[in-house]
């Protein structure tokens, strides 16, 4: 059996956590740069706001309706997503992070997995503030159903297992196509005009056509509905093979010291990631762009790809190369919108040069102590070349506190 956890509107409920004061008031949190929403509490959907609907578009009815709205707070949310995995995989034998608020659970041999349910529901919502669901079936894709189903109807107290055939049954019926964990949009339009709706349709299709008419993730999330487990636990993240650090600028950037700053810390960032997940890079690409959005200001657009000499995970490297590829395709007179760096060739062996002049074991020191020094979080050892100002940072006139990272941040308690 495995069990699907899901945090409750997690970024509204990661705001919620530490100003009760919002507690069944409708909250928003808007996308990078305050201009799109990207997350809503139960009582904001109510009102009828959509994801993905601009920031200026709502102003009168967050005005109307008194609605709480927030810039996107990452170092909270990241914070408070490790506390959440960390109590489960307390609670559970075994455990797979699947996203910043979901994570799969191993639930073979568990025998009374209703009293499991209900405790991990009740201690992660009372340890960390954040309220979850849990969904328990034979495999990933109803685990993922069942999640639904428990955020759905409150007479499950946020706990829904399926581990009955009439259960299974009633489950794949009551469960629209278009919703199922696997079936994109294309698929789910090529389904119903097969007169499938829902998921018991799907799994009533012969396999032959199934086989013949999907890819071969259709196919296993058929056969995931017929209660044939095809996904297994994933405990460890796989390498990814791109890495991309990007970000729209909170105001446009004209100069090439400012954009280099942009840069190099999305270079420094992408480095880190690669020794995060023990590879190397062969090559990067950058990129800078205007606002295409701005038809009343001269456009460009240029990217350009940088090999190394040697597949590396060293920041001072990666920057440096990530600054020489700027040079050559930034060009004054534009006022850019957005900048990035890409690296797309990922090794996991660094096969050293014949004329490496680099001390490579003392420079893979000197990142271990950097990456151990600046933590998850926070860059207190950076290169020069990535300034302090950060006049090219995000917009977030928004922003709460980071209550759990910042000693300077943390929580006032006024006691009368």
């Amino acid at each position: 059996m495995f069990g699907l956890v899901d945090c409750n509107n997690f970024y509204a409920s990661c705001e919620r956590v530490f100003n009760p004061s919002l507690n069944g008031k409708p909250i928003v949190v808007l996308s990078n740069n305050d201009g799109c929403v990207i997350a809503r509490s139960n009582e904001a959907k109510l009102l009828g706001i959509k994801m993905g609907v601009p920031a200026y578009q709502i102003k009168d009815l967050v005005k109307k309706h008194d609605v709480a709205v927030f810039s996107s707070n990452y170092v909270l949310y990241g914070d408070m997503s490790g506390r959440v995995m960390s109590m489960l995989a307390e609670l559970a034998p075994e455990i797979e992070v699947y996203s910043i608020d979901e994570a799969f659970l191993n639930l073979t041999g568990i025998k009374d997995l209703q009293s499991l349910g209900t405790n991990i529901v009740r201690k992660v919502s009372r340890g960390t503030g954040i309220p979850v669901s849990i969904g328990i079936a034979p495999t990933k894709t109803l685990a993922k159903m069942a999640n639904k189903f428990a955020k759905k109807y409150p007479a499950y107290n946020r706990l829904c297992i399926i581990d009955t055939e009439e259960k299974h049954e009633k489950a794949l019926k009551l469960f629209e196509i278009g919703e199922v964990w696997g079936i994109g949009h294309r698929q789910a339009a090529k389904l119903e005009k097969q007169g499938v709706k829902t998921a018991f349709d799907f799994t009533q299709l012969p396999g032959s056509w199934v086989r013949k008419n999907m890819t071969v993730v259709g196919e296993r999330t058929w056969k995931e509905l017929r209660g044939i487990s095809c996904i297994d636990m994933e405990t460890a993240p796989p390498a990814k093979k791109q890495i991309c650090t990007s970000r729209s600028f909170g105001k446009m950037v004209e100069d090439i010291d400012t954009m280099s700053e942009a840069i190099a810390t999305h270079a420094s960032t992408c480095a880190k990631k690669l020794r995060q997940q023990k590879s190397y890079a062969m090559s990067l690409m950058v990129f800078i762009h205007t606002n295409n959005f701005r038809e009343d200001l001269p456009q460009y657009w240029k990217n350009t790809i940088v090999q190394f000499p040697i597949p590396t995970s060293d920041t001072l490297e990666i920057v440096e190369y990530a600054l020489a590829g700027l040079k050559t395709i930034f060009m004054e007179g534009y006022q850019y919108k957005k900048a990035g760096v890409i690296i797309t060739e990922i090794t996991t062996n660094a096969q050293l040069g014949l004329f490496d002049s680099v001390d490579r074991d003392k420079r893979e020191r000197l990142m271990q102590v950097v990456d151990k020094i600046n933590g998850n979080h926070q860059h207190h050892v950076k290169l020069a070349i990535q300034g302090s100002g950060r006049d090219w940072k995000l917009k977030q006139e928004q922003l709460s506190r980071r209550y759990t990272t910042d000693i300077n941040e943390v929580i006032i308690i006024k006691c009368k």
